[in-house]
């Protein structure tokens, strides 16, 4: 069967045939794009996809960038020492009781939109503005972004001033399609952090995968087994560990010693030295604004891993327990009410969030007593000026009969009014999972990592294991669960090939047309040009939703310039979620980037082929193992690299 890439098809040739035709372009094709003119060398079935290592540069130093929606931090490593992880330095400003290792992710803009300042320094300065001051600020929270500063490493590390020294990490919610990892990458080009030319100093680290290479090399004394803890304990970090729970197992693998000598000589973690059956597990990254899930095999002798589904999740993180909290104001309030107070009183209106943060990190599922958050005094007289009457007097008649008011300034929120704000996300959460443990892949893993800052939650570890437990899914935390995906984005810096087998999240492919069948192909996608039947739109598959992919892994096309001084190539690249799609206009389908190759003049003459002058074949290798699909080129004649890219954000 021959393919030919349906883009513009004036002076194509068709790579499989002895007699290599022009085909003719149909007159107004809605499809057409003059600098796409190109034709396969290679059938529709792909040759069998190879597998190469990936080169790794001598970095001296990796540095790991976690930009969370509720807050962001930094960590960093020595290839002299990699196992010591360095936490970033406390920031100034901070609440009281809360762990400064992080900040939050808060972005602050002068009036003329020029950078004033970021995290707990933003946040703090824009509550002090004057109110009506304020209005001309730029005021940002609960955001990803990216942001840093160098000053902290270059103490320790002079050699840093040599930017090319330096692996950087990015950390992305591992359900976030190509175009967000890209906008994250060309962000990073924007800030100076890389330039484009060492793009591979920057890499994109998928958040529970990060979370997955930490936790793999945790012993159990560095980890909480959520069902083994006594009722009514509301905090992480109770004395009793995963051990006790895993005694059995561990007895009966040391009767296997050479077993467990050559994991923990594999530098495993203690924990899968002692669980060889637990060799598949479940990580739920709960953070502020999603839920991500991925699913990973421990491979040997090696300790590589192995994804066995797709990463999977939902908008489900602690930010929707703050709108939840909003709304309840709303409710008690009026909504209209709300907005103009947000508007109005901007630092009033921090203060308010600030003090439901700090009530929020303390409410347990086993708690009996009520918790009170502060109201500002702008709230309450504003209230006053803008409704009439006092907040009391508003709660009194409102429907919300579990939040009162105490007449020390606060509200007096019942158990009941916080379950209420949490049930949603947190169901949300068990509801993604459950429908994970449902796949076929799935099945037969006993062992769930909760990590993320949400993870911290008393009230979401609590409902899960109560949701998990009886089905046999062992849920386990780290102790230092919500610094698990920076710690982890830093171990995958200096070793990125941990994770060999990733399933691509879609099916991707190229719009072509390939000879007409009748009876297998639809009449409506008859093309007749010079003789010849074409079907038209036919979706050729380069990887599938699903498929298993190895890193280094590639999927080889070669393509023919269609004009002799032609300098670049351009073709439509299309994904869908189905895996046995085959038309690109069938339902689901749609155009989500470009791949482009930039081509240098062709040298006179025929190739060493025999091939007539302007003849080309420009080899294409694409990769859909790793974090972000790559690409690479060469033009065959002269064995050269060819300047290629895939662009998701052309759309």
């Amino acid at each position: 069967m021959l393919a030919v890439p349906e883009m513009d098809l004036q002076g194509l040739y068709i790579g499989s045939s002895p007699q290599r035709s022009p085909v003719p372009s149909p007159p107004a094709s809605p499809r057409t794009q003059e600098s796409c003119g190109i034709a396969p060398l290679t059938p529709s079935q792909s040759p069998k996809p190879e597998a190469r290592g990936p080169q790794q540069a001598p970095f001296s130093v990796v540095v790991a960038i976690d930009f969370g929606t509720t807050s962001s931090g930094y960590a960093f490593s020595f290839a002299s020492d990699p196992e010591a992880i360095h936490m970033m330095r406390k920031w100034e400003g901070g609440d009281p009781g809360v762990a400064h290792q992080k900040t939050p992710t808060c972005l602050l803009l002068t009036p003329e939109g020029a950078f004033h300042s970021f995290g707990y320094t933003a946040r703090d300065y824009y509550h002090d503005l004057d109110p009506e001051e304020a209005r001309d600020w730029l005021y940002f929270e609960k955001f990803k972004m990216k942001i840093h500063s160098t000053t902290e490493l270059s103490e320790q590390c002079p050699s840093l001033l040599e930017k090319d020294t330096v692996r950087w990490v990015l950390t992305v919610p591992a359900i976030w399609k190509q175009p967000a990892k890209q906008f994250m990458r060309e962000a990073a080009y924007l800030a100076g952090l890389v330039s484009r030319e060492n793009a591979e100093q920057l890499l994109i680290a998928l958040e529970p995968e990060a979370a997955s290479v930490y936790c793999r090399k945790l012993r159990l004394h560095q980890l909480v087994d959520l069902s083994s803890r006594a009722p009514g304990r509301g905090c992480l970090g109770e004395r009793r560990s995963i051990d006790s729970s895993f005694r059995q197992a561990r007895e009966q693998l040391r009767r296997s010693r050479h077993s467990r000598t050559f994991l923990v000589e594999s530098g495993v973690g203690e924990l899968w030295a002692d669980l060889q059956a637990g060799d598949r597990y479940v990580v739920a990254d709960c953070g502020g604004g999603t839920v991500d899930l991925t699913v990973h095999q421990l491979e040997q002798p090696h300790g590589t891993l192995k994804e066995l589904y797709k990463a999977s999740g939902g908008p489900c993180g602690a930010v929707g327990v703050d709108l939840a909290f909003e709304q309840l104001l709303g409710r008690i309030f009026g909504e209209d009410f709300i907005t103009t107070f947000k508007r109005q009183r901007p630092a009033a209106w921090v203060d308010l969030t600030i003090a439901f943060e700090a009530r929020k990190r303390t409410a347990g599922p086993h708690r009996t007593g009520a918790l009170n958050i502060s109201l500002p005094f702008s709230f309450i007289d504003f209230y006053r000026k803008q409704g009439g009457h006092n907040v009391e007097t508003a709660l009194r008649k409102s429907s919300v009969n579990f939040v009162k008011w105490s007449s020390h300034g606060m509200l007096r929120m019942t158990c009941e009014a916080m379950n209420e704000l949490f049930q949603p996300t947190v169901s949300g959460i068990i509801q993604h999972i459950e429908a994970l443990l449902e796949r076929p892949e799935v099945q037969g893993v006993k062992l769930l990592f909760l990590v993320g800052g949400f993870a911290e939650s008393a009230m979401l570890q609590h409902a899960v294991q109560a949701a998990l437990g009886a089905r046999g899914l062992r849920v386990v935390v780290p102790h230092d669960v919500a610094l698990t995906i920076l710690k982890g984005a830093v171990l995958f810096g200096q070793a990125p090939g941990v994770v060999r087998v990733r399933r691509s999240p879609l099916t991707y492919g190229v719009g072509v047309l390939n000879r007409f069948v009748a009876g297998v192909h639809p009449p409506d996608k008859l093309l007749v040009r010079d003789g010849r039947r074409w079907c038209t739109d036919v979706f050729e598959r380069f990887v599938a939703a699903e498929q298993s992919v190895a890193l280094g892994e590639e999927v080889r096309r070669s393509y023919c310039p269609a004009r002799p001084g032609q300098r670049r190539v351009l073709i439509n690249l299309y994904c869908c979620a189905a895996e046995d799609a085959r038309f690109i206009t069938d339902p689901g389908v749609r155009k989500c980037g470009a791949l482009s190759l930039e081509l240098e003049p062709a040298e006179g003459g025929p190739d060493a082929a025999g091939a007539p002058p302007g003849r080309r074949e420009i080899r294409a290798a694409m990769q859909f193992g790793d974090t972000e699909i790559k690409v690479t080129a060469i033009d065959v004649s002269t064995n050269r690299s060819v300047r290629a890219a895939i662009d998701f954000l052309s759309n």
